[in-house]
């Protein structure tokens, strides 16, 4: 006995992705459906070896369905996630709407997955942003260990993270820069993104931080503990997929970087690959398709009493979006709809 889900925004980065791995994690699912905008009504997705019809949103009946993924915007969220919630179909949603909302669970099943049973007041589950999903999944086991007082981390995000229109304007405007004559100015981006970096995601705040930075410090307080201190600097990079992160933790207790490492080793959704030789880390390119976060880089940091340095790096379609959606609807099922 399966499940009925619904996928919101099938023929987006992230939808077709979520497609892709309740497929490959053999989600049990008894009846599928694929929502889409007018403007796509009938686009094929694939889902395993079946092709499906996207239907329209705007129509759909959630009466009946168990869960709905959304990967739509927020303004979209904000109209047809409570018609889903309030038809009884449980939402879980990527978007930002919904995140910091006291009645809603904010979950990474690695690090807060007893948080699941409080879905049932909005009939709402939250997603987290990509940079924010893989960090956690680092920090918590460290600071079950040595308790984090403050993290300073400083992000390399991919053009994907800003969807399809940023993947083509970094892909034209790279093939422009080698022919003079095919000018690609920013449109998705505030600059020029090829061969550039830029240290501005979202929009900016009163006290000079971007809306993405304070998303890190916010959900790193709801998700892990209220208690740590967040500063985050979030750069965009030419990088088609796949987001990077330099963390570095102050603990209350002192933690060895070895003992570090073996923690890490046996932390769920984690790949440790450290190895102190020229290609002993991980880059985006070699995690893109992959489930795990993967640390590389541990070390102390000598500058401040208890420090430890880090790279994480993971793919953002997947564990900073799809991929976690999944895990969160496999534990709802497994917790408490108890019907796969």
């Amino acid at each position: 006995m399966g499940y009925r889900i619904v996928v919101v925004g099938a023929t987006g980065n992230v939808g077709r992705e979520m497609l892709n791995i309740l497929d490959e994690r053999e989600f049990p699912i008894e009846e599928l459906a694929v929502l889409a905008s007018r403007k796509s009504l009938g686009t094929e997705v694939s889902f395993g070896d079946k092709t499906l019809k996207t239907l329209d949103l705007d129509t759909f009946d959630f009466k009946g369905w168990d869960m709905a993924l959304f990967a739509v915007g927020s303004e979209a969220t904000k109209v047809y996630a409570p018609k889903a919630a309030a038809a009884g179909c449980v939402v879980i949603d990527n978007s930002s709407l919904y995140r910091y909302d006291a009645d809603v669970p904010l979950i990474v099943p690695e690090v807060n997955a007893d948080a699941i049973h409080g879905y049932s007041k909005k009939n709402i589950i939250a997603n987290p942003n990509c940079s924010t999903a893989q960090m956690v999944v680092a920090l918590k086991p460290l600071h079950d260990r040595a308790t984090i007082k403050r993290v300073v981390v400083s992000t390399y995000q991919s053009v994907s993270g800003a969807g399809k229109g940023g993947i083509d304007e970094l892909w034209d405007q790279t093939k422009s820069i080698y022919n003079p004559t095919d000018d690609k100015p920013a449109k998705q981006f505030t600059k020029q993104i090829a061969f550039n970096v830029i240290p501005h995601i979202d929009v900016f705040m009163e006290d000079g931080s971007t809306k993405e930075e304070w998303k890190m410090v916010a959900e790193t307080k709801k998700i892990v503990d209220k208690k740590i201190k967040v500063t985050a600097t979030c750069v965009r990079v030419p990088v088609f997929v796949g987001h990077s992160e330099a963390i570095n933790i102050e603990f209350e207790d002192h933690l060895d970087e070895d003992e570090a490492r073996e923690i890490l080793r046996e932390a769920p959704g984690v790949m440790v690959i450290d190895k102190r030789e020229d290609g002993g880390y991980v880059t985006p390119v070699e995690c893109v398709g992959d489930f795990a976060t993967f640390i590389s880089r541990i070390r102390q940091d000598s500058t401040i009493d208890n420090g430890l340095n880090l790279w994480c790096v993971s793919d953002n379609l997947r564990k900073g979006a799809a991929l976690n959606a999944v895990q969160i609807a496999e534990l709802l099922g497994r917790e408490c709809l108890k019907k796969g």
